[in-house]
């Protein structure tokens, strides 16, 4: 239904494919669902709420998080896990080097807290200053609460990171 939705809105491909930075620093193609026009990649990494460049039914997935779906074929392939720090692009992953040296000991996840805390992160930029807002406030706040989970992390974490992952999906 979600590819069908994606197709009849523009006409376009139904997934993005980006690479991201994963386990012990090997990249790896990260699979969405397209939210935003086709080769949209060279606007810019980052995205705020009334960028033209999302899609009608982009807008709708990612209110959602149903853009994110496709990842768990990310995770049938190895590349991720349901619960562990977001993957992040080299460009990012390069500044804050030493922080992802520990969060990359092992696979990237689908969610975890800061997933949840930043769960409308683009309606909190600003578009004059979009990659300075993401690079020097929002990305070390989002780093250091999933380097403070992994440092405490357990099965029954992850179980609850999920459920409430699930009740903020239907909430």
């Amino acid at each position: 239904m979600i590819a069908m939705a994606i197709k009849l809105d523009d006409g376009g491909p139904v997934f993005f494919r980006q690479i991201r930075v994963g386990r012990n620093f090997r990249p790896f193609l990260l699979c969405k669902f397209r939210s935003m026009v086709a080769g949209v990649e060279q606007g810019g990494l980052l995205t705020f709420p009334s960028d033209s460049r999302l899609t009608r039914v982009g807008r709708w997935l990612r209110r959602y998080k149903l853009d994110e779906l496709p990842q768990l074929f990310n995770v049938l392939n190895g590349d991720m896990q349901l619960v562990g720090a977001r993957p992040e692009v080299e460009r990012y992953v390069q500044i804050f080097r030493s922080e992802y040296a520990v969060l990359l000991q092992e696979r990237p996840g689908i969610t975890d807290p800061a997933s949840l805390a930043y769960r409308r992160e683009e309606e909190i930029r600003s578009a004059s200053r979009m990659e300075d807002q993401y690079v020097n406030e929002t990305l070390p706040a989002k780093l250091k609460l999933s380097l403070d989970y992994q440092a405490r992390r357990t099965f029954l974490t992850d179980i609850g990171i999920l459920l409430k992952t699930a009740f903020r999906l239907i909430a």
